[in-house]
């Protein structure tokens, strides 16, 4: 069997995976789902909760262990371009098949799905998400006119998503125009820029940075009139099967009173 991954690479299999590591979050709850043959996950890899307490760690998604992954004997790694190590993965490609995955839209979360359950002859399984996933979008009432805002994703120094970004893709979802849509990935910025921006929302989001009450405070002293709020981070950044639950939780949120 070939197939190729969202990078272009074709790769061979001479049968169904069996041994499968996955050094992607949001691609282990979907494998998950999928019913899909794990050993080995990452630190990050918190959801499903039952993998997370039982299956052998990795290291993180930026700081593999090659030798524990070795131990693991897989026949497959999942990776993705944007969360893994360029360097660690081209390492790892030397050595096992890995389906290295290119998301930046909801039709690149669709595609993923669907390939995944192909490779693992898991077709009905992934379909299944993916066409609930679609439906799900498809009601989503977005905000009209769109609102301008920002997504903030850290701090010291402070980060926002940029265009080129899954996140985007989300925030365009609800109806958010992303003040800094015009630059790339997770630019730096400051709290004078931001106030500038004309941004009327400002998300902050759960992760990678943990923003909480006291971050509202401190962005408030320069947008005093911004709707400031504390978002689920994954609802936005995981692009597995955590989206079947993002379109209820948006559409929550875009009750802004």
């Amino acid at each position: 069997m070939i197939c190729k991954d969202q990078m272009g690479r074709a790769l061979e299999f001479g049968s169904v995976p069996r041994r499968i590591v996955s050094v992607v979050p949001s691609q282990t709850e979907l494998l998950y789902d999928l019913g899909a043959p794990v050993v080995g996950i990452t630190k990050f890899c918190v959801h499903p909760e039952a993998w997370f307490r039982s299956l052998p760690r990795v290291g993180g998604t930026k700081q593999l262990h090659f030798d524990r992954i070795a131990a693991l004997e897989p026949d497959l790694i999942i990776a993705n371009k944007e969360e893994n190590e360029r360097s660690q993965i081209e390492y790892l490609a030397e050595r096992y098949p890995v389906w290295i995955s290119d998301i930046h839209t909801l039709d690149d979360s669709i595609d993923m799905i669907t390939a995944l359950g192909h490779l693992l002859q898991r077709n009905h399984s992934a379909t299944f998400i993916a066409q609930r996933i679609s439906e799900g979008f498809d009601l989503l009432e977005p905000l009209s006119p769109p609102q301008p805002a920002a997504y903030l994703i850290w701090r010291e120094p402070w980060m926002v998503a940029g265009g080129d970004t899954f996140i985007n893709d989300m925030l365009r979802r609800c109806g958010f125009r992303n003040v800094f849509e015009d630059l790339p990935r997770y630019p730096e910025i400051n709290l004078a820029r931001l106030a500038a921006s004309g941004c009327r929302h400002v998300l902050l989001s759960s992760e990678p940075f943990p923003f909480a009450e006291k971050h509202i405070a401190e962005i408030r002293e320069f947008l005093p009139d911004a709707d400031i709020r504390l978002v689920d981070g994954e609802m936005f950044s995981w692009y597995g099967s955590r989206l079947l639950e993002a379109p209820g939780y948006f559409s929550q949120l875009l009750q802004l009173g």
